[in-house]
């Protein structure tokens, strides 16, 4: 049985949860959630940091073996509950490139966008700098060019079989997609890339992932 720490409406637990459900399993059949962090606090708890001294989410547990960090999660789950390769694709090269744009999302994109997103949505109004927030949208959606032309001739990131690095991206394109959608007036016009779109309703309608309406991921069809 795994334990899974994290709420539903996290960027990084919803990695998790969406290879979980690719992996074919359920929540509270084959794995349960205990809401953490932010509002539902236990992070901070000293129980918490005995098991993840970050006291972030996600954090798992199977059958006591305890790891923390979203894509070593999500690496470590396909490997043991896929093995030969059924639903995630071992293909070398495939993987080796889909995973790529999986830690450059970590890297790179994720880490300019979020003075965005948490400029936005988790900063009062006081305290806001819009000529970060308005820079950091720009230069992520400068990023997400190198995305657009890479899909060139190719459905997935990593070539023509979905894998890791599409998730990951996707929950990050999502958001990027909803600031645009929600916040106009602070991050100046999103551009247009339809290959990315494309990409995303490929993503949408083949996805076995809950898209649950709080995290507002329905927007990856628009």
């Amino acid at each position: 049985m795994i334990k899974l720490w994290g709420r539903t409406s996290s960027f990084n637990v919803q990695k998790v949860q969406w290879v979980l459900a690719e992996l074919g399993l359920t929540e509270g059949k084959d794995y349960e959630r205990i809401d953490a962090g932010l509002e539902y606090g236990i992070n901070n708890t000293p129980e918490f940091l005995k098991i993840n001294p970050n006291g972030l989410v996600p954090t798992i547990d199977h059958d006591g073996f305890v790891l923390w960090e979203s894509s070593t999660v999500i690496r470590y789950l396909v490997a043991y509950f896929d093995p030969e390769g059924k639903i995630f694709t071992n293909d070398i090269k495939n993987k080796h490139s889909s995973q790529k744009w999986m830690d450059w999302h970590a890297t790179t994109l994720w880490p300019i966008l979020r003075h965005t997103f948490v400029g936005l949505t988790r900063t009062p109004e006081a305290k806001r700098n819009y000529e970060l927030i308005r820079k950091s949208y720009e230069d992520s959606s400068k990023l997400l060019k190198m995305f657009e032309d890479a899909l060139h001739g190719q459905d997935y990131c990593g070539g023509s079989k979905f894998h890791l690095g599409d998730m990951c991206l996707a929950v990050c394109v999502a958001r990027w997609k909803l600031l645009a959608q929600d916040f106009p007036q602070h991050i100046g016009p999103k551009p247009d890339y339809p290959l990315i779109d494309a990409w995303m309703k490929r993503l949408l309608n083949n996805t076995k992932y809950p898209l649950v309406a709080e995290t507002k991921l329905i927007i990856m069809a628009s």
